[in-house]
């Protein structure tokens, strides 16, 4: 019996090649101006009530440990942008803090001070800047704010002691604020909060081991510019 000749079937042509994926593209490293950035977004945010210490604490934290630009931006994802919600230049100020960044600052820079087996005092009539380091060995260092020019509202003090001290003083009518730990040592500050919501902010954040870190206020030091009726003179200036 003859076959059925069954029909030639097309030939199919074969499956289009599949795009081969790109290797995704290295995470953007993070500078030290980035992390910069990203502090004095939080640092404003400190001031301005948006954080509390605690939580800029864990977050400045994070910002000098980060590697990548990624890691930055969530820190600051429910902030607004630095200058946001500041008074127009038109606006009358209370203190004459100088702006972000402006010369006599350092740039942003944060001044450093370091003993090691030695002593560092600084105090007197000086110009604090946003930030300072501080860092004790087997030393003592003193920090002694109550006669300093504040050129920003707020103040952070990054304190390390190892087998040393450091010790922060502070005008009694301040906002002084803290955040720390001691392994086998101490850290302790006298919070204060100034009746005035202008006043400058001081925060400490102190690590310890085996040594002390503290702030308080010291006695009979005002800063007159906030005496009740006093003269308002414009600090910084």
């Amino acid at each position: 019996m003859d076959l059925e000749k069954q029909p030639s079937q097309p030939s199919q042509p074969p499956p289009p090649s599949q795009p081969q994926k790109q290797p995704a593209a290295p995470a953007m490293r993070a500078s030290d101006a980035d992390r910069d950035r990203i502090a004095d977004i939080l640092r404003e945010a400190l001031a301005e009530g948006r954080l509390d210490a605690e939580e800029h604490a864990e977050r400045v934290d994070a910002v000098y440990r980060a590697k990548t630009l990624g890691e930055l931006e969530p820190l600051v994802a429910d902030l607004p942008a630095p200058g946001t919600h500041r008074q127009t230049a038109a606006a009358p100020r209370a203190y004459g803090y100088a702006p972000a960044g402006a010369a006599g600052e350092a740039g942003g820079q944060a001044e450093k001070l370091i003993a090691v087996f030695s002593s560092n005092t600084r105090g007197g009539r000086w110009r604090i800047g946003p930030r300072t380091t501080a860092f004790s060995l087997f030393g003592n260092i003193e920090i002694d704010l109550t006669e300093a020019t504040f050129t920003q509202r707020l103040t952070t003090i990054n304190a390390t002691s190892i087998f040393g001290n450091v010790e922060v003083y502070v005008p009694e009518n301040i906002t002084l604020r803290g955040n720390g730990t001691g392994v086998l040592g101490n850290f302790e500050v006298v919070s204060l909060e100034a009746p005035d919501p202008e006043a400058p902010v001081v925060v400490l954040n102190g690590y310890s081991v085996l040594g002390n870190v503290e702030a308080r206020p010291r006695r009979g030091k005002w800063i007159k510019d906030l005496l009740p009726g006093g003269l308002r003179k414009h600090l910084g200036h």
